[in-house]
């Protein structure tokens, strides 16, 4: 058997968590994807198949100098989801790791959306 790459890997995560965590509306997922160069964040429906909020690190007022795909940035974009879910009548939601570990910048952005009044 061939040996897994890193991507085989994180998808086997990804379809792993996905199987056991889904989205209504009273309670979305937050689901979070990261590249190497931004952090991106969006609350979703999966009953009707809609985005309520997102945020991501390119937005005015979460955008800092140099890399936006640090610590700094997912605790910024982690603020401005957990602001906009409250404004849109959201308290809580269910989280989507989306296949990476609750590490670094997932978890900067998960304490960060429970601090600005999320819960799960």
């Amino acid at each position: 058997m061939a040996k897994k790459t890193k991507k085989d890997r994180l998808l086997t995560r990804k379809r792993r968590v996905r199987a056991k965590v889904s989205g209504t509306p009273q309670k979305p997922r937050l689901s979070v994807y990261k590249s190497n160069t931004n952090i991106y964040a969006q609350l979703i429906d999966d009953v009707n198949g809609v985005t309520l909020v997102s945020a991501n690190s390119l937005q005015e007022g979460i955008r800092i100098e140099g890399n936006n795909a640090n610590i700094e940035a997912a605790k910024k974009v982690g603020e401005a989801i957990g602001k906009k879910a409250l404004d849109n009548g959201i308290e809580e939601v269910v989280f989507d790791r989306n296949g990476y570990l609750y590490h670094g910048k997932v978890k900067a952005l998960a304490d960060a959306a429970r601090d600005a009044g999320l819960k799960f």
